[in-house]
């Protein structure tokens, strides 16, 4: 009989060569594979393929299915029908460790690095065979990382921590980290959404000139890396392959339209000036960054009622730390911040949530929502106390927290089977949705909205555009900050363009160009 078990697992674990006997993946299939979750079916016989040194464009919106489908191919979920092949074998991962053994290797939406320690240190988490008694061969680990670095031109500083490196830097790093744990097929879940438009240039080069030496599927929303990056796309709806196709025989705005069912059609900010009163009014401020340099100094910025004051600048230039500073969450060392002539800086949140302020925060796991809460509690997290909600804020109305929540979902189309469910298993895009939904519909009299549509698809980019000009239309001041031009330039009134912690110029919508803007965003005033 022990023969006989020997032999069965024998046989099983042949189909995890060791990483050293792997050759690489020259092709992987995915057929008929369906998941379901508790009244949702979630995927609904899906079948993708792709071969070696082909890029895959797994696009569609928030809630399709995308991350679910390539969690399966992780071995994250298990598919209750359907199978995967690799080079013509068919596969069953238990697990994620299962996949890396056959080479393949996931960078997820958020990041899975610990900021405290240093590059090096979070590869050797992942590196087991550096591990020995009692220490790790961080020698091994360096090598590696050289190794990696040296074939696929991803140069990092492995002495660097985590916390003191930009988002395009962990990227980076998530990469290196993947490949030193042996990924010969690559898949990148929104790899681009935290990234500046440089950074995304850059790991778009970078992409191109390593997939001749691995397959790679990308998911993503952004239908301009979708044409520059990959092969063939790949469109799910409501958890079924829509379309698939070569990339290049079709236009970005027919593959927009073929993944949300209709034409889309960004809104544009025509409308006249409605001179409205000052809204917010920040005078001559100076705020510390975390690491204690001066993030904004002396930055003077004034918004009126009814007008969207865009906030261009490249990631890093105080943009989070004026944010955080107007809002109550970060302390102003001089200077005043005045919201409808009330003076507001280094007041309490609740204070300035009282008096009218609505806030889109650029983390929005961290930031937007608690996690653990259902979708129905994130909901109300700033009117718990609020007498239609409770009773002097002491107990809860179900029945109305219940109806807001229905309402909520169904008018900001977040993907979910239930309120009930944390926020926090929502897709990234979803999460989003419900903090949109949160801050608009609470009747703000003044809106800062953070990267609002980060993580969105092209329909709901359509319909968050549409929401941010009605507010405008109803004397909300907004202040946009995104690293999106073209979504700064089509809403703005005006532009603000931030550089190391002051306001290079501000510019009327109309004289505003993308060759003007970059040349303000890199520090090059009217002068030079």
């Amino acid at each position: 009989m022990n023969c006989k078990i020997k032999s069965m697992l024998k046989k099983n674990v042949s189909h995890y060569p060791k990483q050293e006997e792997n050759e690489g993946i020259t092709s992987l299939t995915m057929e008929g594979i369906t998941k379901r979750f508790p009244g949702l079916l979630a995927l609904n016989n899906v079948n993708i393929e792709i071969g070696k040194g082909e890029i895959l464009a797994l696009v569609g919106e928030n809630g399709a299915g995308k991350t679910t489908l390539m969690n399966v191919l992780m071995g994250l979920y298990q598919a209750d029908e359907g199978r995967i092949t690799v080079n013509g074998k068919e596969i069953k991962f238990k697990g994620p460790e299962d996949a890396f053994k056959i080479g393949i290797g996931m960078v997820h939406q958020q990041y899975m690095l610990v900021p405290n320690l240093t590059v090096a240190e979070n590869i050797a988490l992942g590196m087991k065979n550096a591990h020995k008694l009692y220490k790790v061969d961080m020698q091994a680990v360096r090598k590696k990382i050289d190794e990696v670095s040296e074939k696929y031109g991803l140069v990092v500083n492995p002495d660097a921590y985590i916390y003191q490196i930009s988002v395009g830097e962990q990227q980076r790093v998530e990469l290196v980290k993947t490949l030193c744990l042996g990924a010969k097929f690559l898949i990148l879940d929104e790899p681009t959404s935290a990234l500046t438009p440089q950074e995304t240039d850059e790991l778009i080069k970078l992409l191109l000139t390593m997939k001749d030496k691995l397959s790679i599927i990308f998911i993503s929303h952004k239908l301009a890396e979708v044409k520059a990056l990959s092969n063939k796309v790949v469109i799910l709806r409501h958890g079924e392959v829509v379309f698939k196709g070569n990339t290049a025989d079709y236009s970005a705005s027919e593959i927009a339209s073929k993944m949300t069912g209709h034409e889309v059609e960004l809104p544009q900010n025509t409308e006249e000036d409605m001179h409205g009163e000052v809204a917010l009014d920040v005078k001559n401020i100076s705020v510390l960054s975390d690491r204690g340099a001066m993030a904004l100094n002396g930055l003077n910025l004034c918004i009126h009622s009814g007008e969207i004051v865009g906030l261009a600048g490249v990631s890093g230039n105080g943009q989070r730390e004026l944010a955080e500073a107007i809002n109550g969450l970060r302390r102003v060392e001089s200077g005043t911040i005045e919201l409808f002539g009330q003076e507001i800086q280094n007041t309490s949140v609740h204070s300035v949530i009282e008096r009218g302020m609505g806030y889109i925060p650029e983390e929005r796991n961290i930031e937007g929502i608690v996690p653990p809460f259902s979708i129905k509690e994130n909901y109300i997290l700033k009117d718990s106390d609020n007498e239609v909600y409770s009773k002097k804020g002491l107990f809860i109305n179900a029945k109305q927290v219940q109806k807001n929540a229905e309402k909520l979902v169904k008018e900001f189309d977040v993907r979910t089977s239930s309120i009930e469910l944390s926020a926090g298993s929502l897709s990234g895009g979803n999460i989003q949705k419900v903090i949109l939904a949160r801050e608009m519909t609470r009747n703000p009299k003044f809106l800062i909205s953070v990267y609002p549509t980060r993580g969105l698809d092209l329909g709901a980019i359509e319909f968050i555009h549409k929401k941010l000009l009605e507010k405008r239309r109803n004397g909300v001041g907004i202040l946009l900050i995104s690293e999106e031009l073209d979504e700064i330039m089509s809403l703005s009134d005006k532009i603000a363009v931030i550089y190391k912690g002051r306001i290079q110029k501000i510019l009327r919508r109309e004289e505003a160009t993308r060759a003007k803007l970059g040349m303000l965003m890199a520090g090059v005033n009217d002068e030079q």
